[in-house]
């Protein structure tokens, strides 16, 4: 990669989709290219900012900036003493980054996935529409119950690219020790790196009542949440129905 200055123009860069934006945001987008390529696999360490500004022929501290802004967006994890690694679902800690509940008592129960089904069906307009497919391409409909210290407290129904989890069945839901995120990362390497999520109250009905333990009609929180890989692609669309009888959605605004 040729040394890119700020006053380069878009003929000058080889990069020209890219030349436009400030040089650090131009090196963190090759750096998501590497990610995205498997380059770099979760958990790996990645080479030091000394070896980054070499590489791109920048300077050390537009190599710092590009991997402090992936790392304000969770694709990077810094680790003091250590170096910085590409972060993974497989690291505990980021387990509630995409689950927001939490017990009112403020003490973190354990959990349990509780897989119930995993079917192939071809996807209706609604999922076709949201997952950017054409109507009857192939999903997998997944449905799993979450647990906290075995008690039911999140009733999910999942919609998933068919394409990308090929060989995922029920058994091996029921058989993996994994969340769903790490399992994904692990054996399909599909990484969700963000999501989108839309929240409202609904009632339960009656097979949402029975899987959680309620009265038909209970109050509800809906999460609808649409989680993304690289390249801005939706893999993933989640119905969760949580029950917030000892539980609540808690979310830190910065």
């Amino acid at each position: 990669m040729a040394r890119m200055d700020s006053h380069d123009s878009p003929s000058s860069s080889p990069h020209q989709a890219l030349s436009f934006s400030p040089l650090y945001r131009q090196v963190k987008q090759l750096m998501i290219k590497s990610l995205e390529a498997g380059e770099w696999r979760p958990g790996d360490a990645i080479p030091s900012e000394a070896e980054l500004a070499a590489r791109f022929n920048v300077s050390q501290g537009t190599a710092r900036k590009a991997i402090d802004e992936l790392a304000a967006e969770n694709l990077l994890v810094r680790r003091q003493g250590k170096g910085t690694f590409v972060a993974t679902h497989s690291d505990p800690r980021s387990f509630f980054r995409f689950l927001r509940l939490v017990p009112d008592s403020g003490v973190l129960s354990t959990y349990c996935s509780e897989p119930l089904s995993c079917q192939l069906q071809p996807a209706q307009e609604d999922v076709a529409r949201i997952l950017r497919i054409a109507p009857g391409e192939s999903v997998l409909a997944i449905e799993r119950l979450l647990k906290f210290e075995q008690k039911a407290v999140v009733a999910d129904k999942i919609q998933l690219l068919a394409g990308l989890f090929d060989g995922l069945t029920l058994e091996r839901l029921k058989s993996s020790e994994r969340s769903l995120y790490s399992l994904y990362e692990s054996a399909f390497g599909v990484r969700m790196i963000r999501a989108e999520e839309h929240l409202r109250a609904v009632l339960a009905d009656a097979p949402t009542a029975a899987a959680l333990g309620v009265e038909v009609g209970c109050p509800l929180l809906l999460v609808e949440r649409l989680a993304y890989t690289y390249g801005n692609k939706p893999v993933e669309w989640r119905r969760g129905y949580y029950c917030t009888h000892e539980h609540h959605y808690f979310n830190e605004l910065f």
